[in-house]
């Protein structure tokens, strides 16, 4: 089987996935404050984190000596879900996605002040046509803001926040470490945040299997997009992941009756060009 066929296998895993967290995250939004869903979607990552680590004997690889990395990055990561969260509950699940693949575009933006990366030409150019496309998305005006589009732009830049610092983390941390901590420190933080007002909603027979696959699915998405990655370059991945765009477009009007709107697809293939340019840029400076 060829590079191209298993990253495609992986990435129709990893687009599978993310639509069904959206989906549930909808779902839930009626009964559960976000808080909430993120609370029981790590205690289900928590369940299958620790038994995989237990299953494999891997108790050693947990490195306790960076909690403060392992502490800002989960707090960024726990806002930038709560964020996309709300925005799947109230605005088109089309446009919460097309403004999700701006994160690498941030990132391209951030790198050079966070990690003392040279900010180049052509990051600056993709970093331009990508916030274009935010326009075209968002189409921002008095008659049509809504604070949904603000919440998911701004998702995108704490995932980009994430990011960064789990490239950070991983120069010394195993994924199992990095997982480990991804769970446990967000089930606390959903906990507290859930909690305050000591009133958490529990599971009911309708919402459990919504509560279970919010948890299965975000494990299940990011384990797929990294197999894609280890076994193809970024050129080839980015292009497949963009299927999501027209995935969740289609599965939005079928269930909730959301319109296919075109400029949402014109923005969105603005940004992934944007995308496109900075990762080919990226790829010829290392070669």
């Amino acid at each position: 089987m060829n590079v191209l066929v298993r990253a495609a296998l992986w990435m129709t895993g990893a687009i599978a996935s993310f639509s069904c967290m959206a989906i549930a995250g909808r779902e839930l939004a009626s009964a559960y404050d976000t808080f909430e869903i993120m609370l029981y979607r790590s205690a289900v990552g928590v369940i299958v984190v620790v038994g995989l680590i237990a299953l494999g004997g891997r108790w050693s690889e947990i490195r306790f000596d960076q909690m403060g990395r392992h502490l800002l990055r989960n707090l960024l990561h726990f806002t930038g879900q709560n964020l996309w969260f709300y925005a799947v509950a109230v605005v088109p699940l089309a446009q919460v996605f097309a403004l999700e693949f701006t994160s690498p575009l941030w990132v391209a933006v951030l790198a050079p002040v966070l990690l003392g990366e040279r900010m180049t030409r052509i990051r600056a150019v993709a970093a331009l046509l990508g916030f274009v496309g935010i326009l075209v998305v968002a189409r921002p005006s008095v008659d049509t803001f809504q604070i949904g589009l603000l919440t998911a732009a701004a998702a995108a830049l704490f995932f980009a926040l994430t990011n960064m610092m789990t490239k950070r983390l991983t120069r010394d941390n195993t994924i199992t470490s990095i997982l480990f901590f991804l769970t446990t420190l967000q089930l606390l933080f959903g906990a507290l945040a859930a909690g305050y007002d000591g009133d958490v909603a529990g599971p009911t027979v309708q919402s459990l299997p919504y509560l279970v696959l919010v948890g299965l699915a975000g494990l299940l998405a990011h384990f797929c997009l990294t197999k894609a990655l280890s076994i193809a370059p970024a050129t080839i991945v980015v292009p497949l992941d963009f299927a999501r765009l027209p995935v969740i477009a289609i599965v939005a009007m079928a269930l909730y009756g959301e319109p296919l709107e075109v400029w949402v697809f014109v923005g969105a293939i603005i940004i992934f060009i944007a995308n496109y340019l900075n990762i080919w840029s990226e790829t010829r400076n290392r070669t």
